[in-house]
């Protein structure tokens, strides 16, 4: 890959994460997906708020988490994502550029306020999510800063943004753009109900424009219509360069060509919250993969990663990361 400013720039929805303790019936009585991200309006967000026990608010978004753990192990990162210029919003910017991500997009002046996702852990650590976009919704192509894309290796983009058709058009012309300049583009499937929504676009988008996939098992499953894992790693193969697939408590499988890493789970505090697992294991692997780390080592530090995060509440790592790579791998 060419020498570039940024190791990857990512698009995604600037979230603020509002995590909250929520047992069973919390769930059933406001009629919740489990495990799932579902999309809610003003009066939902509102009534979900009332009932909630204390909560934490920490900045989210599942391609700035990435983002956020990239710059944690040391990498020059960017973020495009759209937030209100307003008290969330000011907090929410904050929060990358303290961490060293470039964040120069334009905040909303008018419309709805920062987007948040109201998340409710339940006594098994599962995160139950429910997301109001607020201003994310507002991203847009002209949002698209065509000189960070011009100048990064990696281009990341969250599926959780295909839900809205300015997003898409942003990501479609920013993917453009970073070909063009020789990047490689990578992209999350996000949740399984996400690739329920759009599964033919997701599957054009992924062959004609993704070199490097991210999903988990219910994901890649869902996205290739068959019931075994096995089956969806084999069809998998044939459209990206490298696909990363996690199993949760299993691990991972990773594939780039005929070439085949299983990489098991690691284990290293208790579990406390499932939030951002995926988004930190993405960060991990591509920290690794950009360093030129066998498909095997990204996936340890992807791994590494994903269990700092679910270790503590929030989406974002407390323990620096760089000297957990250095304790369990022996690199940094």
């Amino acid at each position: 890959m060419p020498e570039k400013q940024f190791e990857v720039v990512a698009i995604g929805n600037a979230i603020v994460d509002v995590l909250c303790h929520a047992d069973e019936a919390f769930i059933q009585r406001h009629k919740l997906t489990k495990g799932a991200m579902t999309l809610i309006d003003t009066a939902q967000a509102e009534a979900l708020y009332a009932d909630m026990g204390p909560a934490v608010e920490v900045s989210g978004g599942s391609a700035a988490n990435t983002i956020a753990g990239l710059a944690s192990l040391g990498a020059k990162c960017g973020f495009i994502g759209k937030v209100k210029d307003d008290q969330l919003g000011a907090v929410y910017a904050h929060d990358l550029k303290s961490g060293g991500v470039a964040f120069t997009t334009a905040m909303a002046k008018s419309g709805p306020g920062t987007g948040r996702c109201y998340i409710l852990v339940t006594p098994d650590a599962q995160r139950t999510m429910n997301t109001y976009l607020g201003a994310s919704i507002e991203l847009g192509p002209n949002d698209v800063d065509a000189k960070l894309l011009s100048n990064t290796r990696v281009l990341y983009l969250e599926g959780y943004l295909w839900d809205r058709p300015n997003a898409k058009e942003a990501l479609r012309k920013a993917s453009d753009i970073a070909r063009a300049n020789g990047a490689k583009v990578a992209f999350s499937l996000s949740d399984s109900f996400c690739v329920s929504r759009w599964r033919a676009e997701f599957r054009e988008l992924i062959e004609q424009r993704v070199d490097i996939l991210f999903a988990n098992e219910a994901e890649i499953t869902a996205l290739y219509e068959v019931k075994q894992f096995e089956e969806a790693v084999t069809m998998v193969r044939a459209h990206v360069e490298v696909a990363a697939l996690t199993r949760s408590e299993n691990g991972a499988v990773i594939v780039r060509g005929q070439e085949t890493a299983k990489v098991a789970a690691e284990r290293i505090a208790p579990v406390v919250d499932t939030t951002g697992a995926g988004d930190l294991y993405a960060a991990g692997f591509l920290f690794g993969y950009l360093r030129g780390r066998s498909l095997e080592t990204a996936g340890r530090m992807g791994a590494i990663a994903a269990a700092e995060v679910i270790s503590h509440f929030g989406a974002r790592p407390e323990r620096p990361l760089p000297e957990l790579m250095q304790r369990h791998l022996g690199v940094a």
